[in-house]
């Protein structure tokens, strides 16, 4: 057995951060883009997909059609609306709306950077920050104030990004594949 592997749970990934960490730090890009991406492997063997229910928002009625047709989660839902022809086929199956379908769609797109799930995924959605494109476009700062405003404005439940978080979640727009066709 790999002595990496043969540690306790989550050791493999603490062991592969550090040698990320250790070759960025000796200037080795390439050393330390491979552990980032075994690191990533082993997260996502093990991760669970974000079930559509936790989601803010979203109708309990369109919940019950799609898990019907099997879909519960946001991986499912991702498989399932990558192209808008996808999302029409969806929507028929489904007895939902395409707007529906392409709302779920965009939450669930997301919610793949971290920290944007129940309330944040709708937060930036309501907000119309509702694609990567639109975050990875935007200025921390500008888009943090526009977030701020549109909760002041609207007494959304659920606070702004810190300026921290907003940075970290553009940055994280920007290193996502694109994998949903809006257009």
């Amino acid at each position: 057995m790999d002595t990496c592997e043969a540690g306790a749970a989550g050791s493999t990934r603490v062991r592969l951060r550090g040698l990320a960490l250790y070759f960025r730090f000796t200037g080795n890009d390439e050393l330390a883009s491979l552990a980032s991406e075994l690191r990533e492997e082993r997260i996502a063997a093990t991760r669970k997909s974000f079930p559509l229910k936790d989601f803010r928002g979203v109708d309990p009625d369109d919940l019950t059609r799609l898990e019907a047709v099997g879909i519960r989660n946001a991986d499912q839902m991702l498989a399932a609306g990558r192209t808008p022809a996808d999302r029409e086929a969806l929507a028929r199956r489904a007895g939902i709306t395409p707007q529906a379908i392409l709302e779920y769609v965009k939450l669930a797109d997301l919610s793949r950077i971290g920290g944007l799930k129940t309330v944040r995924a709708r937060l930036y959605y309501d907000g119309g920050f509702d694609t990567l494109d639109k975050i990875a476009a935007a200025d921390p700062e500008e888009m943090r104030a526009t977030l701020v405003a549109f909760v002041e404005r609207t007494g959304f439940d659920g606070i702004a990004p810190l300026p921290k978080e907003a940075a970290s979640t553009v940055a994280s727009a920007h290193t996502l594949p694109r994998i949903v066709e809006y257009e």
